[in-house]
């Protein structure tokens, strides 16, 4: 799909078949999974060849930032699927020269849909191709906080169903353990969540330090703009450490829950082991085929038997409850 920007552009998307040139009106050409037709024609309006989906994914800096015939090319991981709850990062190739912007790209995340939907309600914004990318690096730096912003929501309400929970119930074991796997199963959640927006707020700010010292910005009255969205992205990294370090935290806690719900476990059984030793000693002693045992001819010895066994287990589970180990 070929979107065009620009004075007299329509907001309806380009019809691939017998696309030969793009108007000349145009500023931004914006590529979404573009066919062949429309990578032909964006070539031939640009005067370069744009990047393959192969050459986007390549991660080593000097494929990813470079200057090519007075063309800035640039890519950037945008976090994709967020508000789905399945996040991933995309790359997405930034294409700038002194006349037009093109971007390239093969998923549609959220910053694309509301900088298009901005700059068709106000078309005058598409004054230049320099304008057009630094308010598209805007949108796509508020988005990353608002990304961050929910993810340490999450974080918070992960650490509130750990640290204020209070089991009252032990014979809701299987409950329990339910409940720590839920909680292991979201923080694994989250992590992936806060590892993709710090990717991308990573790529995003490589690029736009390759872009603050370029002649197209440099010079111009856009360089204020590009540095302070420098600083925002230096913030948000900053802030994601922070969050980084608190989710290990948590991690580290709910592993500790989990090893202290199994010694639990391992403290009934020693306690019922120990219940059970003197009734066994009692057993053995009373079950062993001597001839000469003076309560084999005892009337009572059997109920005596009993009694000893009962109080032998009860005594040592009294103790047990009175110690709280039970």
């Amino acid at each position: 799909m070929l979107r065009l920007f620009g004075p007299e552009c329509s907001p309806s998307p380009v019809a691939p078949k017998g696309l030969k040139t793009i108007p000349a009106g145009a500023i931004w050409y914006d590529l979404l999974q573009p066919t062949p037709d429309e990578e032909k024609a964006a070539e031939a309006a640009l005067g370069q060849n744009i990047p393959t989906r192969e050459e986007l994914l390549e991660i080593e800096p000097s494929s990813r930032l470079y200057e090519r015939q007075g063309a800035l090319f640039m890519t950037a991981s945008i976090v994709q699927g967020f508000d789905a709850g399945e996040p991933k990062t995309d790359p997405i190739g930034f294409i700038l020269t002194e006349k037009v912007l093109v971007t390239v790209r093969y998923v549609d995340p959220t910053p694309f849909v509301l900088f298009a939907e901005h700059l068709y309600a106000e078309p005058e914004l598409a004054s230049d191709s320099v304008t057009i990318l630094v308010r598209l690096l805007d949108t796509i730096v508020d988005r990353l906080a608002d990304q961050l912003e929910a993810t340490a929501s999450e974080i918070e309400s992960v650490s509130g169903h750990i640290f204020n929970h209070r089991s009252t119930d032990r014979r809701g074991q299987a409950k329990t353990d339910k409940r720590l796997e839920r909680l292991l199963m979201r923080l694994g959640k989250v992590q992936r969540m806060l590892a993709e927006v710090r990717q991308s707020a990573v790529t995003v700010g490589r690029l736009l330090g390759f872009l603050a010292v370029s002649k197209m910005v440099s010079d111009t009255d856009h360089a204020s703009h590009v540095k302070s969205l420098q600083g925002d992205i230096r913030g948000l990294l900053d802030h994601s450490n922070f969050m980084a370090d608190n989710l290990t935290f948590l991690l580290d806690a709910s592993l500790g829950l989990i090893n202290l719900e199994q010694n639990y476990v391992m403290k009934l059984f020693s306690v019922f082991a120990v219940v059970l030793m003197p009734p066994t000693l009692v057993a053995g002693v009373y079950g062993m085929n001597f001839v000469h045992m003076p309560e084999l001819d005892w009337a009572m010895g059997y109920p005596f038997a009993l009694a000893l066994i009962l109080v032998s287990a009860v005594v040592p589970y009294l103790l047990a409850r009175r110690s709280g180990w039970l």
